[in-house]
Formats: structure tokens, sequence, C-alpha cells
């Protein structure tokens, strides 16, 4: 046989083995994306992009933080906690059974404005461990039923505040609709009556999508157990705004809603005699009621946590620059570090570096700042070395 043939065992193109069926495999089909192989971005943090990357976040981050916590400073509010000082004395044993009876529950509060308040003046009524996001209070409503006048009978998901005992539908129905606050409040200062504006006080999307122009109250709170604040029932749900607010339910436990507008002004020093009815029952869960007065800002309502979030933020940055930049000032590559010890150990024994002076030795070193920091001190203990064998000559 010619020698020059192939044999088929070599693997060729033409050999036995690559013409045989092929094994079953798992690997998966090739592709860049697969194997990882797609151009991508890989930026490389040198220690400047680093450190110029945290100053740059400090230097925007702080003075944020700066102009929020000046603005949340610059607003005025009045907190009013009044549940267990609106109950008689002799009835602060039994909390839940004076709020369930008949008795009269008026009160008087008398707030004091500790700086000038800017109109609009936000009234609002704040609610602590109240659990408005518990899964069965959020889905015990009909939004079918708020927004149209002939879905008054979808009320599946709403019970047990469905239908009356005679099987008629309760509109609005659910637990929310139900629970409504009842508080109520009237403003006096100097003996003259302080109005509120109640109207504009919801979200103009509820007002006109979620409420219906053509539905009205029917057959609501007509149990023997009432939940919360009556409705008007010649007034349609579009423009019942008490109830509104309400149902717009909070994420949190503790909250507040827009109970109206004061839309004067108030300096410092007025006294503000306020009547409340304390109607609603918080008693049975533990709960707190108060009452806010607050101006605003061009950030809101009084809060200081985006300030201090934005300073942290922001003072974390720039102390982590700091720290990047001083562990790349000070250390050294061990090949800068040989060279300048060699060099010192060089200058010691060469009588030539004595005609030099420190300016030359220091424009002889390294152009970096840490390189010159160490030349410095180079110099100092040369012309040390140098004086000392000048004594003993």
């Amino acid at each position: 046989m010619n020698s020059s043939t192939p044999s088929s065992s070599a693997g060729g193109p033409g050999s036995a083995e690559s013409t045989g069926p092929r094994r079953n495999s798992k690997r998966p089909k090739y592709s860049r994306f697969t194997q990882q192989e797609l151009p991508a971005c890989k930026p490389i943090l040198t220690p400047k992009w680093v450190i110029s990357t945290f100053l740059l976040v400090s230097v925007v981050f702080i003075p944020i933080g700066v102009v929020s916590l000046f603005a949340s400073r610059d607003v005025v509010e009045i907190v009013d906690r009044y549940e267990n000082e609106c109950i008689p004395i002799n009835s602060r044993n039994d909390k839940v059974g004076f709020i369930q009876s008949s008795q009269d529950k008026t009160c008087n509060r008398t707030l004091t404005v500790p700086k000038h308040m800017k109109r609009p003046i936000y009234v609002y009524y704040q609610l602590d461990n109240f659990y408005q996001n518990h899964r069965r209070y959020v889905k015990s409503r009909s939004d079918q039923q708020l927004r149209s006048p002939g879905s008054e009978r979808d009320t599946d998901p709403c019970s047990p505040e469905d239908t009356t005992s005679d099987g008629k539908p309760i509109v609005p129905c659910g637990l929310i609709a139900w629970s409504l606050f009842n508080d109520t409040y009237d403003f006096a200062r100097n003996n003259q009556p302080l109005g509120v504006n109640k109207r504009g006080i919801s979200w103009k999307s509820d007002r006109d999508r979620k409420f219906g122009k053509n539905v009205f109250p029917k057959n609501f709170q007509n149990g023997t157990l009432k939940g919360g604040a009556s409705l008007d029932p010649l007034k349609p749900l579009s423009e019942q705004e008490d109830l509104i607010v309400w149902m717009r339910t909070a994420a949190l436990p503790t909250f507040r809603k827009l109970y109206g507008k004061i839309e004067v002004d108030l300096r410092a020093g007025d006294v503000i005699n306020v009547t409340l009815q304390n109607r609603y029952n918080t008693y049975s869960f533990n709960g707190k009621k108060k009452l806010v007065l607050s101006t605003t800002s061009w950030l809101g309502g009084k809060n200081d946590f985006v300030g201090i979030a934005y300073l942290t933020v922001g003072g974390l940055c720039f102390f982590l620059a700091m720290a990047t930049w001083r562990s790349h000032l000070f250390v050294m590559e061990p090949e800068s570090r040989g060279s300048l010890k060699l060099a010192y150990e060089s200058a010691v024994h060469v009588d030539i570096a004595q005609a030099l002076t420190p300016l030359e030795w220091i424009q002889a070193c390294s152009p970096s700042l840490f390189l010159k920091y160490l030349c410095i001190n180079l110099v100092h203990r040369l012309l040390e070395h140098f004086e000392t064998r000048d004594m003993h000559l």
C-alpha cells in the first residue's frame, strides 16, 4: 500500500469517524450570548475615577440635603393629641363604653400659634395604630359600584357591609366606607369663627374617574352598629370629598388625612379655640388621634428624612473619597519604594551628595506628591548625616 494514502484513523475530513453518527450531546448550541462574548463595557476603576465619582456625589448630595433640611425647618406645624383628654374623667375606665354611648362628646381644645403661619394652612387628622393596609380591609370595596349607578348591586367584595338585613344594597358598600372618620372640628380666633374650606381636598383624578357624579348614597350607616360618619344622600359621591380622601387607604399604620384648609394667615401668638366632636372609636384597638395644623414648603410638609438621607449619603461618599485618596497617596509600588531606598543608600556613601542643595534633591525626585514627601524626609536625613560626619572630622 502506498504510504501517502491517508489513513482512516487520522481523523481527516473523509475519515470514517467524521462520517459516522454523532453522539447525543447536551452541549448547547454555540452563541456569543451563551458564551458571554457579546461586546460589553468593562470600566477600569482607577483610583482617580473612584475618588472623582465619590466627590461628585458628595458635592451634589450635600447641598441638596442642606436645602431640604432648611425647607423642612421652615414648615410650621401644630400637633395636638386629644383622644385621652376628650374623655370625661369619670369615664376613662371605660372609654369604649363612653364612645359608643349617646353622651355629649363635645371637647374644647386651645392651640397657640408658635410662629407666623402663611395661608393656606392645612388641617389634618392623624390616626396611629390603624391598619388600613390589612388585606381584607383593602379588598372590602366595590369600585364598579362607586363609578356607575347601574352597578349598585355589585356588592360581592364588600362583605360583611354589602347589604342591609332586608337584602337592599348599601351604597357605598364595604368596610372602608363604613369606617369613615367622623370627628369634626370647628375653629375660632379671638372669638371670631375661622372657616375651613373642605373643597379640593381630594385628588381630582379620584373625583373624575373613581366616584360617579350620578351615584348617590343609599342605605348607608342604617345598621344597628355605625362604624363612622354618615353621608348626605342628596350629594353624589364625587362631591363627598371626606369619603374620597378616606377611601384612598394608607400604607402604614400611622397616617394623616386632609380635613380641610384655613385660607387666612395666622400670626405668632394667636390663640386658636377648637371645638371638636370626639366620636370616632379608636379605643377598641388602642389607637391615637391627633389634630394637625401645618403649612407647606416647595418640598411639601415637614419631613426631615429627605434632608438627613441626602446629607448621610453625601457625607459617606466624601469620607470614602478621602479614605481612597489617603490610601492611594500613602501606598507606593514596591518598585518605587526600592528605587528610593537605593537612591538613599547611594547618596549616603557618595560624597557628591553633599554638593546638592535640598531644592535640587526635591527636583530630582518623582513629581508625585507622596514621593516628594519622602524626598523631603530623605533630604533631612542626608543633612543630619553630613552634619554628624563633619562634627566627627
